[in-house]
């Protein structure tokens, strides 16, 4: 970036707007509020701007350091904005699943159900699908098992669902809730598209320059936790918009909520122009401790002779790592909604995004919900 302040005696005396995170949401915000000459402050525990969409370049390599980022919408207002500040590329995802050597496409589709049974016609597949459905005998799901097999039928879930679905949440999938899946990506075609949307790709340079352009008229402060020095920040600015762990904020006073975490272990391959050729495959194997490898240079098409690689491991969150799955168990909604209430009672703190809101967000929608914002503050 331009500038990153380091010092807070470098801090203005008083903003209009103090800004915790500057992931995607925080960013947009602070982009409309200062195009329309409000005077932000944003600040990040993390040493980066961006959030988890934060892209590094490894050599000429972007890598995308907090796992895959592919922009895709529907929302033809959301794409004009985001290509505003970055041209896309028209990188399309094709994922593919990897069950103990065996290759199979995502979504699941005509190439998938070719590879499974053999069968060439729609008619064909929809009619193994339907017999399995029927088989199972399952008419209301009570977990996720259940849920999946009365979908798609048992071959599919047993090879390419319960693996991955039980390390991705750390617990069997008998134990987890049905309403986890409800609908699985069915397509008795062979497109390989994953996403159904009219606008999809990848900015051509990653993501952290949009990040820098959307923040380029706001003061920026790194490597700096909210709420350890919450009093001091409080009084720098006339209203507050908190991004961040809801029940954190409360001080876990009704207890804390839980996530899912994941761990990445980046490698550079000095000696190996194409690890997998394909930017992502899925491990859906239960002894593979890793849910996915992403081969970075396939996401903008590189032709570097050499690789980068990411293995993706989920692991049970912990306080001090960084929270990403929100689990939306019945009890963590009941608690949730409890802060919510408190939140609600703030008069001059806005909270939003997904550690805000304990909600996964798509990126697209986490713009829209940002310009939502904007536009309620301006009125």
């Amino acid at each position: 970036m331009e500038e990153i302040i380091k010092d807070t005696q470098m801090l203005n005396e008083r903003y209009d707007y103090l800004i915790i995170g500057c992931g995607l949401y925080g960013s947009v915000i602070a982009e409309q509020l200062t195009r329309s000459s409000r005077s932000c402050l944003v600040i990040d525990k993390r040493s980066h701007v961006g959030g988890n969409v934060y892209t590094e370049k490894v050599r000429d390599i972007i890598v995308h350091k907090y796992g895959a980022h592919i922009f895709h919408t529907n929302n033809k207002t959301v794409w004009d904005y985001i290509n505003s500040f970055s041209e896309f590329n028209r990188y399309t995802n094709s994922p593919l699943a990897n069950y103990k050597g065996e290759l199979y496409s995502l979504p699941f589709n005509m190439n998938t159900f070719y590879q499974i049974w053999g069968v060439t016609t729609p008619i064909d597949a929809l009619a193994k699908i339907e017999f399995q459905r029927q088989e199972s005998g399952v008419i209301e799901p009570k977990n996720l098992e259940e849920q999946a097999i009365s979908l798609v039928g048992k071959d599919i879930y047993e090879k390419l669902i319960k693996g991955y679905t039980e390390k991705q949440w750390g617990r069997p999938a008998t134990e987890l809730p049905a309403f986890i899946i409800q609908r699985l990506p069915i397509r008795f075609t062979f497109d390989n598209n994953y996403f159904n949307d009219r606008y999809q790709g990848i900015p051509i340079g990653g993501y952290t320059p949009i990040i820098e352009r959307m923040l380029r008229r706001s003061d920026v402060l790194l490597e700096v936790d909210y709420l350890s020095n919450k009093k001091y920040f409080d009084n720098v600015a006339d209203r507050i918009i908190y991004t961040g762990e809801i029940d954190r904020y409360f001080d876990y006073c009704y207890g804390a909520l839980e996530y899912r975490s994941l761990k990445f272990e980046t490698c550079l391959l000095e000696n190996r122009s194409n690890f997998q050729g394909n930017a992502v495959i899925n491990y859906t194997d239960s002894t593979t401790p890793y849910t996915r490898v992403i081969e970075h240079k396939h996401f903008e098409f590189g032709q570097q002779p050499y690789t980068v690689i990411t293995k993706e491991y989920p692991f049970e969150y912990q306080m001090g790592a960084e929270p990403y799955y929100p689990i939306n168990s019945d009890a963590n909604m009941i608690l949730y909604n409890k802060y919510r209430e408190l939140a609600q009672q703030q008069d001059r703190v806005y909270f939003g995004g997904r550690l805000a809101e304990y909600k996964y967000y798509n990126m697209d929608v986490i713009i829209e919900c940002a310009l939502a914002l904007v536009s309620q503050i301006n009125h």
